[in-house]
């Protein structure tokens, strides 16, 4: 299968489709891709938003995170990154850091890249969120139905379909926050409290 048919979609649109096996791999190498290029200037890169969840419906475009140590995006990051393919979009402040995209075609995207600090809430959010999709298929599933509620009444409106997203990811992550608190016996009985 080829990279444009496995990635990609149209700016502003909105198209969901079945989870593909591939985007890992392919999330993986453009990660590794960055960390090789950019070790320096950054601390971690993951694989995010739903392109990195099993059996969750997805638009085609792979979500990176970037975490760096503050919150001020370097010359010499956004030098490497552009000799990397990437364009620069702004930063989008608390609503997912500094982005990046790449496209196969004008107008065509095929990867958002976020540039967070590391341990800030913007990327354990990212981190939280995805690991928590990953672990419990109620919270999968319910994220599903909204995501093609969603997709269905925006289909070219990506703007208010991600704003459709805000309240349940919001509620999931303070259901995580309030978990966690509640839990003083480490990690893994946090998860067990979660359902994992």
């Amino acid at each position: 299968m080829g990279y444009q048919t496995m990635i990609g979609l149209k700016r502003h649109t909105v198209k969901l489709v079945e989870h593909k096996s591939e985007w890992k791999d392919l999330a993986v190498e453009k990660c590794q891709k960055i960390q090789r290029f950019c070790a320096h200037f950054i601390i971690d890169v993951q694989h995010v938003g739903s392109t990195a969840i099993i059996d969750l419906p997805a638009k085609p475009i792979l979500d990176i995170a970037i975490a760096v140590n503050a919150s001020i995006l370097s010359s010499q990051l956004l030098q490497k990154l552009t000799e990397l393919g990437y364009v620069y979009r702004g930063n989008g402040g608390d609503e997912g850091g500094y982005l990046f995209i790449k496209e196969s075609s004008p107008e065509f995207r095929t990867v958002h890249m976020h540039i967070v600090e590391h341990n800030g809430n913007q990327w354990n959010n990212y981190l939280l969120f995805r690991d928590a999709l990953c672990k419990n298929a109620t919270f999968r599933e319910d994220y599903a139905v909204l995501k093609q509620k969603l997709a269905r009444k925006f289909l070219n409106d990506r703007k208010s379909y991600t704003a459709g997203k805000h309240d349940f990811i919001e509620k999931l992550l303070k259901k995580i926050a309030q978990q966690k608190a509640a839990t003083t016996s480490g990690a893994s009985d946090f998860l067990k409290v979660l359902g994992f």
